[in-house]
């Protein structure tokens, strides 16, 4: 595949962007969802992202009943919005990527089951606060490629540092949720010097959660579904089985008490279907058990013992029923550089989208601290 290395400007909304009340996105029952609302598919509008396009209507010569409406428009990973979609090559593979604003370069990397859609709210809000902020599709997943393997931590840290360099930038602020968080905490260890800082949400540091999937039988009941992805091929049916249903209810769980809105859910279940992308989504996850006891999986725990040289902001929301509170607690032993602990009350695994506001806030004040 030919890499694009122009930007595609997204096509601007038709609404106001508000959020579909009841989230549906295109599925078998023909309705289309965007960020600009719900359109019933025999009414001759398509959605697209968050803009609506007007499909129209044809009457056949003569009658006045055989009124055919174009199909809606398939659902696309490229939600349309300010920013600008494209491909950067990076670590030999192709990486979707979405960018808005100018400045000092934050890269924000998604967790499972999401993709950069994540990060909306703070797309926005740290291009309006001065920086260059780009959401990327990690390998697998999204727009980016699905590539036969290289999802280890340690290859898949380096897709994230390649894709810095092909910014152009030397450094970046890094920012990283769940397993894009613990993707960061591998990438501060390899490549310190592109890491300006660090930000870590809902992700122990790789030896914590080593440690509590051997010791902790609390922790590895609330990883029962990573221990499921240990079966070959089953899980990836079950992940896309009814639209994606298991996603939803995932999803609806792991929240505390703000849930997700309808149309992320949707989105993301809409994800998690594009082919290929529940095998690869879940091989990380797959490395992470299975190399336990492994040479490669014990010399990569050894090698997590390098001190953080980056100032590192720790997020945790204290109701996380996925990576439990005390299993994230003490990351900063591995930091030999400001440490910033933050418990959010009440947020479960998502704090970026359970709490934009005050989740962005605590990252605009970090990395405001350490821009120089």
């Amino acid at each position: 595949m030919s890499l694009d290395q122009k930007p595609v400007p997204a096509q601007p909304s038709a609404g106001s962007g508000d959020t579909a009340s009841d989230g549906t996105v295109t599925g078998d029952d023909g309705t289309v969802t965007g960020e600009g609302g719900t359109t019933p598919a025999d009414s001759g509008t398509a959605s697209a992202g968050s803009g609506t396009a007007s499909a129209g209507s044809g009457t056949a010569p003569g009658g006045g009943g055989d009124t055919r409406s174009t199909p809606p428009a398939p659902w696309d990973v490229r939600q349309p919005g300010p920013w600008t979609h494209r491909d950067l090559a990076a670590n030999g593979a192709r990486f979707h990527i979405a960018e808005l604003g100018e400045g000092p370069l934050v890269l924000l990397v998604h967790g499972w089951p999401q993709y950069w859609w994540a990060w909306r709210h703070q797309l926005t809000a740290l291009a309006e606060a001065g920086y260059r902020a780009v959401a990327l599709d990690l390998r697998g997943i999204g727009g980016s490629d699905r590539t036969p393997r290289g999802y280890d931590p340690g290859n898949l840290a380096l897709d994230i540092t390649g894709v810095i360099r092909s910014l152009g930038e030397n450094r970046a602020h890094l920012v990283g949720h769940a397993s894009g968080g613990t993707l960061s905490w591998v990438a501060a260890v390899m490549r310190p010097s592109v890491i300006q800082s660090l930000t870590v949400v809902s992700a122990a540091h790789p030896r914590d959660l080593r440690r509590a999937l051997l010791t902790d039988r609390r922790q590895m009941a609330a990883f029962e579904h990573i221990l499921g992805f240990q079966r070959p091929w089953i899980p990836e049916r079950r992940l896309v089985a009814d639209d994606a249903a298991l996603i939803g209810r995932y999803l609806d769980a792991w929240t505390g008490r703000n849930q997700l809105d309808r149309a992320a859910v949707a989105a993301y279940r809409e994800a998690i279907r594009i082919p290929s992308t529940a095998h690869c989504s879940i091989e990380p996850y797959r490395w992470l058990l299975r190399s336990m006891a492994r040479p490669d999986g014990i010399q990569f725990a050894r090698r997590m013992k390098k001190p953080i040289t980056a100032p590192t902001l720790h997020i945790q929301g204290a109701a996380d029923p996925v990576l439990l509170s005390h299993t994230a607690l003490g990351g900063g032993e591995y930091v030999a550089a400001p440490y910033r602990w933050r418990l959010m009350p009440g947020i479960g695994h998502f704090p970026h989208e359970e709490a934009p506001e005050q989740f962005t806030a605590e990252l605009l004040d970090w990395i405001g601290r350490h821009k120089d």
